[in-house]
């Protein structure tokens, strides 16, 4: 606890600005976390792991990405799979959620400053009930992660014996946090393809992990009112907010959308879905469409799949999960407000309306900063990657999409890379994990008084 004090103070006495805590924070993580598993102790051999691995392997875990150039099952001891669980958790819940928790639990005061920082962590709206709402995400994480154990169990511990334990808590923590690794060897979930219990546990863990927090208590809270006799279940599309609308809406459009698409381009590829049941293959293209929004496990062959499945892979996993959630992406919201953008555009309307609510103007402007950010991150490390690694341009691009959208899908490319491609993936899941907007804030935004001063206008040519 006294360390951690003592980071604190020197936060507050460097005058950090909440972007800048956020970058450094997960950095220290990272850092520290590679420092432990460079140790022999965290090996299964009992060797030093190179310091390349060590430091790949911590950012994946920190950064609930799932892209390892290891065996997380083989080459890991059990104290470095219990290193990599605790940076996943970390990761999961948030370096600021981490930090400030340690702070109320030192019984020590959270200030406006604090607040900022759960605010912006979470991308939140307002300040209002930041220190409950942290509070009840703690609270919901492991509730939710201890019932995904106990329905991993039942599976698990027949197949494996005692060590099974441990593979469901640490594939139930990973599912939820779409971390996307596991302890079941280097074929991820691929030998329970047609096991529909594993499917739908794993699905509704990764898609809890990647609703958003913000909904999650939205829909808890109705139901608590349902209970206590003061609302109607029937009354619920009503009662949601703007935000999880969108949210919901988007969600199931996606998932539909990338399960449809993935049965219609695999079912006659023998190497995927080509030699399974009609049920099997709904419930491969289902779970393929789940886990590209950022979860990373898979029980299909990411490397045989074809060219169009991978297109719509690759945009399912750059728009990722939802905000305020566990998952990365640009956000299923933000790709909702652009469509919106463009529908208004269309019709010649002035506001964006969207369930009867306007949405205001400014974020369309936020929508595109973060796409465009994030798109111009994975073209420039794409381009650098292709330099250093002599791989086709698909599998290439599947890997940095991959990267920047923290999802952690491959197509068996990861343990090839050589260390200066090992170093962009690094810098690319960083970069996803912490949001490009965040990461440019932090180096470029000054301490100085905004330019409130306006030019006049002038017309430009569009299109």
């Amino acid at each position: 606890m006294a360390f951690y004090q003592k980071i604190l103070d020197f936060i507050n006495k460097k005058k950090l600005s909440p972007a800048q805590f956020i970058l450094g924070g997960f950095a220290l993580a990272i850092l520290a976390g590679a420092v432990i598993l460079c140790l022999p102790i965290c090996s299964a051999d009992g060797s030093f792991t190179p310091f390349v691995d060590a430091l790949f392997t911590a950012t994946t875990s920190v950064c609930v990405t799932g892209l390892v150039t290891v065996s997380t099952a083989f080459h890991w001891s059990v104290f470095g799979q219990f290193v990599i669980l605790i940076l996943i958790q970390l990761g999961g819940m948030g370096i600021v959620a981490v930090m400030l928790m340690i702070m109320m639990i030192l019984r020590k005061r959270i200030g406006m400053k604090n607040r900022i920082l759960i605010q912006q962590s979470y991308g939140l709206d307002s300040m209002q009930g930041v220190v409950t709402l942290l509070k009840r995400i703690v609270r919901g994480i492991l509730i939710v992660e201890f019932v995904g154990f106990l329905c991993y169990l039942p599976v698990l511990v027949p197949e494996f014996g005692p060590s099974g334990i441990w593979k469901a808590l640490f594939l139930s923590v990973s599912a939820f946090c779409n971390a996307g690794m596991d302890l079941m060897g280097d074929n991820s979930l691929a030998n329970y393809v047609g096991n529909y219990w594993m499917n739908i546990v794993t699905i509704a863990l990764i898609v809890l992990g990647g609703l958003g927090f913000v909904v999650w208590w939205e829909i808890v809270d109705f139901i608590k009112k349902c209970i206590r006799k003061k609302d109607h279940f029937r009354n619920l599309p009503k009662r949601l907010s703007l935000h999880a609308k969108i949210v919901f809406s988007m969600t199931f459009f996606l998932l539909l959308l990338g399960m449809i698409s993935v049965f219609i381009c695999e079912y006659n590829n023998p190497e995927t879905l080509g030699n399974l049941s009609l049920p099997q293959s709904l419930m491969a293209s289902l779970f393929q469409s789940v886990t590209t929004r950022t979860a990373g496990f898979f029980t299909i062959s990411q490397s045989k799949l074809g060219d169009a499945s991978s297109m719509v892979c690759m945009l399912l996993m750059f728009i990722g999960g939802s905000p305020s959630g566990t998952a990365g992406g640009v956000k299923t919201v933000t790709i909702a407000v652009l469509l919106y953008a463009i529908i208004a555009e269309a019709r010649g309307n002035e506001d964006m309306v969207a369930f009867h609510r306007t949405i205001p103007s400014d974020y369309v402007r936020k929508g595109l900063t973060i796409v465009g950010y994030s798109f111009g991150i994975w073209v420039f490390f794409t381009i650098l990657l292709c330099g250093v690694e002599h791989q086709s341009f698909m599998r290439i691009c599947y890997e940095t999409v991959s990267a920047i959208g923290t999802v952690g899908l491959s197509k068996d490319l990861t343990g090839t890379l050589h260390v200066a491609g090992k170093l962009i993936i690094i810098c690319m899941m960083y970069a996803g994990r912490i949001g490009p907007v965040t990461l440019a804030t932090a180096f470029l935004m000054k301490d100085k008084p905004r330019d409130i001063s306006h030019y006049a206008d002038e017309n430009i040519l569009i299109g």
